[in-house]
């Protein structure tokens, strides 16, 4: 589940499902949206926090949920990654732990991002016979250059939080187990700004590349979609079920 809490002027998003290292389920993409749209609906709010409770931040996606029979066009976790980047409300995320597949472009979408070294990030879709999501096409080699983008994604090499940082991932990190602490400061500066002038500068950052990230975000949804019925993708799950 996501636990919803609003205070300060910051909302905070916890995906909450620890025994399952936080991997996200439809029920908790659909609400992870509305926390989203609620923060953006909301003229008095300064920002959102996302991050994981108990030692990880997200494992990913529930690979259950890719069995399932899946209706054309956006699926929850699109949905999700649409309204993240679409929010005029700045995001800040606190990681630890696991922070896989979505878990790493969701971060993409995020204005700021906190990371402890126990951070591990992996994009492993080519391992599991997929193709990248989450925008990760065009915004991941623009953010961290087309040598680490080729070698997060075509060979799905895990990084830490130094690399991460490194290649400008991470705004900064954080003393372990400190993540979400740093994020709670950052938008308790974020809150002495005035909130009108703050959402309209994230506004003119990210409007301008709005139109490519979405029709990105349509290629990918279909290409991944074609993907998961492949044999290689079959194989790959089953695989990862036997274990």
């Amino acid at each position: 589940m996501i636990d919803t809490k609003y205070e300060n002027g910051a909302m905070v998003l916890t995906i909450n499902r620890p025994k399952q290292r936080n991997a996200l389920s439809t029920d908790m993409y659909l609400q992870l949206s509305e926390g989203l749209q609620a923060a953006h609906n909301n003229p008095e709010c300064y920002s959102v926090i996302i991050t994981g409770a108990g030692d990880h931040f997200t494992a990913g996606n529930d690979l259950a949920d890719f069995q399932r029979q899946r209706v054309p066009g956006d699926s929850p976790a699109l949905t999700f990654l649409r309204t993240l980047a679409s929010v005029d409300v700045p995001v800040i995320a606190a990681v630890q732990g696991y922070a896989i597949g979505v878990g790493v472009t969701m971060l993409q979408h995020c204005d700021f991002v906190y990371a402890d070294s126990t951070a591990v990030f992996s994009l492993p879709f080519v391992t599991l016979g997929l193709c990248p999501e989450g925008g990760s096409s065009i915004l991941l080699e623009r953010l961290v250059g087309p040598r680490k983008a080729a070698q997060w994604l075509l060979q799905a090499k895990r990084f830490d939080a130094a690399e991460a940082l490194d290649a400008g991932l991470l705004t900064a990190i954080s003393e372990n187990g400190q993540a979400l602490t740093d994020a709670q400061q950052a938008a308790a500066l974020l809150g002495k700004q005035p909130v009108a002038a703050l959402r309209l500068s994230k506004n003119m950052l990210r409007e301008p590349g709005r139109l490519a990230l979405m029709q990105a975000f349509d290629i990918e949804r279909d290409r991944f979609q074609e993907r998961l019925k492949s044999d290689e993708a079959q194989t790959a799950f089953k695989r990862f079920f036997e274990r």
